[in-house]
């Protein structure tokens, strides 16, 4: 990516989010911390965040519901579910309400780095095609134009 991405942790316990936080700056990502699900959503308000990296269980809301209520944006934020209660039901809420990964605690700290890598990856993807995209719009449109005079 041409800019350092940003990446919002979202998790209740302290612990773990001052663990995770120098492991994805080591990394050289803009990593912000929220202690609940209200907090995450006003700063998902005021900045892009290219991932977030959500607990399941926050005090105010389930991690599900919050995926729902983040701020979309373009590219599309890549929503990343972590859980200490894995179960085949959280998993199944999850994806149904578009989370793009699901990780269990303990989080392996290099399955996540390359989860986080491969989303990226993919968002800069959509980035390049919805970019490659608004260029052939552009060019047509402006061929239309131009055949109307």
């Amino acid at each position: 990516m041409d800019k350092r991405a940003r990446i919002l942790v979202v998790d209740d316990d302290e612990n773990i989010r001052n663990t995770l936080k120098p492991v994805l700056e080591e990394e050289g990502y803009v990593v912000d911390l929220a202690k609940d699900g209200y907090e995450a959503i006003a700063m998902t308000e005021q900045a892009l965040y290219n991932i977030a990296l959500i607990d399941i269980r926050l005090p105010d809301m389930e991690g599900v519901e919050l995926l729902t209520r983040m701020r979309d944006t373009v590219p599309k934020m890549r929503k990343i579910m972590i859980t200490g209660y894995p179960s085949v039901q959280n998993a199944i809420e999850a994806v149904n309400r578009k989370a793009d990964a699901y990780l269990v605690k303990p989080v392996d700290v290099e399955k996540l780095l390359k989860t986080i890598r491969a989303h990226l990856e993919m968002q800069e993807n959509e980035k390049k095609y919805s970019e490659e995209r608004v260029a052939e719009f552009i060019e047509t449109r402006v061929k239309e134009i131009a055949e109307t005079q």
